[in-house]
């Protein structure tokens, strides 16, 4: 994804050819957790221990691109290697519609099951910077989760610290900005109810920020705290958008 001969998105290649290390860069796909569980075992003994934002982001999807209506529709569906995490059956499907600025993101989570299936959501795009002292950032809540030490403070104050790292979870009001004063150029997430958790995360020395659509907090589906419970035979629609403005 680029603009102006500038790249949108970061992509640590050598990172993505190494197999033993997490994704950095593009927008990598969270399910059926945001974060991580602080209870292993949640589904007994016979399960393994689901990974931080489980396992969806490493998993082959199946792809098709509808090129008259400029779309890009993506499954993943349940296999031996989900059900050794996740007890249930289940399709993703990700149609992705794309124009000049906008990355239109419409989700549905199918529950082939039947029994109720608890799910978390998110998307983790990872956005190119030219310099922490460039970026301003916009429609941000009062108050945010530090995610490092969960203690609650002022978000303006961590966010004067992304240059340091940060890792912070807010709850938005279905929007969330920056401005990029080297680029010139503002980049917007829309992610309404109930996908308006937003995760703000940098990694210095990476030139980069991460702006992140969640559905629900960490360790969501043990405490059951905006935890999305989908009935036998139904589905979860969601809807979140990246808006990229020339200055």
């Amino acid at each position: 994804m680029g603009i102006n001969d500038y790249q949108i998105l970061y992509f640590d290649q050598k990172r993505f050819l190494d197999k033993s290390k997490s994704i950095r860069g593009g927008i990598p796909i969270l399910f059926p957790i945001c974060g991580n569980l602080e209870k292993k075992s949640l589904f007994g003994d016979n399960f393994l221990d689901l990974m931080q934002h489980g396992f969806a982001r490493d998993q082959e999807w199946n792809y098709g691109f509808n090129q008259s209506k400029n779309t890009l529709c993506l499954t993943l569906s349940d296999n031996e290697i989900t059900r050794k995490y996740y007890p249930y059956f289940f399709q993703l499907k990700i149609e992705i519609t794309f124009s000049i600025e906008t990355l239109i993101f419409n989700i549905e989570i199918f529950n082939k099951s039947n029994t109720i299936m608890p799910v978390n959501f998110g998307l983790h795009p990872y956005f190119n910077i030219s310099d922490f002292n460039n970026v301003k950032f916009l429609d941000y809540s009062k108050c945010c989760l530090n995610q490092k030490n969960n203690n609650l403070v002022k978000t303006e104050n961590l966010l004067r610290n992304s240059f340091k790292g940060i890792d912070l979870l807010m709850y938005s009001s279905g929007k969330t900005s920056f401005i990029d004063y080297g680029l010139k150029r503002k980049i917007t997430l829309t992610n309404p109810s109930p996908f308006d958790i937003s995760v703000i995360w940098s990694d210095p020395p990476r030139k980069m920020l991460c702006i992140e659509p969640w559905t629900s907090p960490r360790n969501s589906l043990e405490n059951g705290f905006r935890k999305i419970e989908i009935m036998p035979n139904s589905s979860q629609k969601l809807y979140t958008s990246i808006l990229v403005e020339n200055l």
